[in-house]
């Protein structure tokens, strides 16, 4: 079951939890640790006390302050966005580009099952419905081959609108998201959409440090999106962060953020229905700081990537590698058992021993709320649901 490399385990012992004693041990010894290892701890080693204190200090710790227009200046020029505006969370920033996408109440976005639930959740906040498509083996994320199928089946242009003959909804917008922090193949996508007259709106929550052909993830399409929820490469313990390039979509997006109040030096007058989204001033001092670090942050995390890779290797259990043309911040990273009951056996052996793995997502139209979507057949995604665990993936305190 495990390949030539376990051949040596005497007949009469079970040669899975062989292994994954293996596994277990090679992760205590990489983070050198008997204690309980969790998937991916925040680590603080620089400067984030200080700000935070002159945050405090300062009494600006709610939505105004310098560390929230500093925290976009770093996030705008580490992606080479033209414009970054902070929010309250990932969720947040791409509820508010998909309605500056023009999303309406009504419509259609496709994205993928395989995902977090945020994306899905953001997409329905808008009143649009979620349609989902299968994903690539090569990425875990939005396949284009299987985008294009879809729209050649069930898709036509009409008027300058993509329609879903099936439903007669018009599908807006195209949400891949960079599984794991592995980027999605942007190029082909991005001339799908095109040709179907879709926005693109990148989930880049994962992909913070992630490239495809050396242009960062988030910054392909009308709109990226990031987060800093405190399981992420770096965190503020929450934050989220919209990326465009267009100047108009920037103002929209802040304004929208920080409940359209028209400015003024006392009076509350507010234009439109929008939102309380800004990132906090607290939070932003965190992320200035952690940003600070992100470079060492990331190679720490490819070395210790590395070092699963090599492990992995005289294994039947398959490591899971940055895709072609990328380079993959490895946010999280992930092995690929051969059947569900394997995955299982290992889950819980691991959790037992003191270190923390997880499946992937279960696919969104399993979900209750889900369940009546349109979807292809997402034979990659269902695969992928019953094989692959997460590993232990934050950066070691040393």
């Amino acid at each position: 079951m495990l390949g030539s490399a376990k051949k040596r385990i005497s007949d009469n012992i079970n040669p899975g939890f062989i292994m994954y004693k293996e596994i277990v041990d090679f992760i205590k010894n990489l983070y050198q640790t008997e204690d309980f290892i969790p998937l991916h701890a925040p680590v603080f080693r620089g400067n984030e006390k200080k700000y935070v204190n002159e945050c405090i200090d300062s009494t600006f710790v709610s939505s105004v302050g310098k560390f929230v227009d500093k925290f976009e200046e770093l996030c705008r020029d580490y992606t080479q966005a033209k414009y970054a505006v902070a929010t309250m969370n990932g969720t947040s920033a791409l509820h508010i580009a998909l309605l500056l996408s023009g999303v309406k109440r009504g419509d259609e976005v496709i994205t993928q099952a395989l995902t977090f639930v945020a994306t899905a959740n953001a997409i329905t906040y808008t009143g649009a419905q979620p349609v989902f498509v299968d994903v690539d083996f090569e990425t875990m994320g939005l396949s284009p081959k299987a985008l294009e199928n879809f729209l050649k089946a069930n898709a036509e242009v009409k008027d300058g609108y993509c329609v879903n003959k099936n439903t007669g909804r018009r599908i807006k917008a195209v949400v891949p998201m960079h599984t794991f922090g592995h980027p999605v193949r942007l190029k082909e996508i991005k001339q799908i959409c095109e040709n179907y007259h879709l926005s693109l709106i990148e989930d880049s929550a994962e992909s913070l440090g992630s490239f495809f052909r050396h242009k960062h993830t988030g910054t392909f399409g009308d709109f990226g999106i990031l987060s800093f929820n405190g399981n992420k490469t770096i965190t503020c313990g929450g934050g989220g962060m919209i990326l465009t390039d267009n100047e108009e979509n920037a103002l929209k997006a802040k304004r929208l953020t920080t409940t359209a109040k028209v400015p003024h030096r006392w009076e509350y007058v507010h234009d439109e229905i929008a939102y309380n989204y800004r990132l906090t001033n607290l939070s932003a001092a965190l992320g200035c700081a952690q940003m600070e670090q992100l470079d060492s942050i990331l190679s720490e995390k490819r070395e210790i990537a590395s070092q699963y890779k090599a492990f992995f290797e005289s294994s039947e259990i398959a490591f899971f590698n940055e895709p072609e043309n990328s380079r993959s911040n490895y946010w999280l990273n992930a092995i690929i058992f051969n059947d569900l009951a394997e995955r299982n056996a290992f889950l819980e052996y691991s959790n037992d021993n003191g270190v923390m793995t997880r499946p992937i997502w279960r696919l969104m139209n399993e979900l209750p709320m889900y369940q009546d979507c349109q979807t292809d057949t997402l034979k990659n995604s269902k695969w992928l649901q019953d094989r692959v665990v997460n590993l232990p993936s934050g950066v070691r305190w040393q």
